[in-house]
């Protein structure tokens, strides 16, 4: 399987750091967030190799890539105008061939369990064409928050409304079978956004696997500070399993 990291984000709530520091590259505990999603992907056999977008100081990623021990099973991509989350995948949908492709966002934190995600979407419902990570967030509002049925099943999403009918968020981790794909590169534009126009069309065919491990997206200083304050590095976590142990 490959890999998409999202990596082009310029990380305007997180100035004055962004201002020099590019978001993927922001540290925790003395290591830049790219670096903790690299040793997710490539510390087992489940990804091959990861193509990573870069637009905003794409210089500093691309040199820290350089001198990163993962480097030779590593792609980049410049992208002169930001494409969107769905737009990256469509300009590149040869590198991914007709498997399916897990896709992250790299301004995330993250201890996730990489090869019990594949298991459970390998393991998903019939019918399900996206596996998507989730979470419990401590600020709704600012999440995609789902509404799902006893069989794991998405049957509703809400992306960063006012008032979310819940805390079972979206963590902006997805694995994608090739319809998914070939739904993406049939829209119009280069510009795509998954939240907003790809999402939408599978709910009812989206499996929810939650992580009792820690996630949160590195949006803004405060969040910054939590995960300074709340994230132990190096303490994998299982995905949260079903009563019959399944994942």
């Amino acid at each position: 399987m490959h890999a998409l990291l999202l990596a082009a984000g310029i990380g305007n709530r997180l100035r004055p750091i962004t201002e020099t520091v590019p978001k993927c590259l922001v540290p925790i505990h003395g290591r830049p967030l790219l670096d903790y999603w690299l040793d997710i992907l490539f510390s087992g056999r489940a990804i091959a190799r990861a193509l990573i977008n870069t637009h905003y100081l794409h210089r500093q990623v691309e040199a820290h890539i350089a001198q990163s021990p993962w480097q030779d099973r590593v792609d980049l991509v410049y992208e002169a105008e930001l494409l969107g989350t769905g737009g990256t995948i469509k300009a590149n949908r040869a590198y991914f061939s007709d498997g399916d492709v897990f896709v992250a966002h790299a301004d995330n934190l993250t201890d996730l369990d990489i090869a019990g995600f594949i298991a459970a979407h390998e393991g998903r419902p019939a019918g399900c064409a996206i596996s998507m990570l989730t979470f419990e967030t401590d600020d709704p509002r600012s999440c995609g928050i789902l509404e799902i049925d006893q069989n794991g099943v998405v049957h509703a999403f809400h992306e960063k409304v006012e008032k979310p009918p819940g805390n079972v968020a979206n963590a902006a981790v997805y694995i994608l079978t090739a319809e998914v794909i070939d739904r993406i590169c049939a829209l119009e534009g280069p510009f795509i956004d998954l939240s907003t126009q790809v999402i939408p069309q599978f709910v009812g065919r989206i499996f929810a696997v939650p992580t009792t491990g820690y996630h949160r997206d590195i949006g803004n200083v405060e969040s910054l500070a939590r995960a300074h304050a709340e994230f132990v590095p190096n303490r994998p976590q299982p995905l949260r399993r079903a009563a019959d142990g399944t994942p």
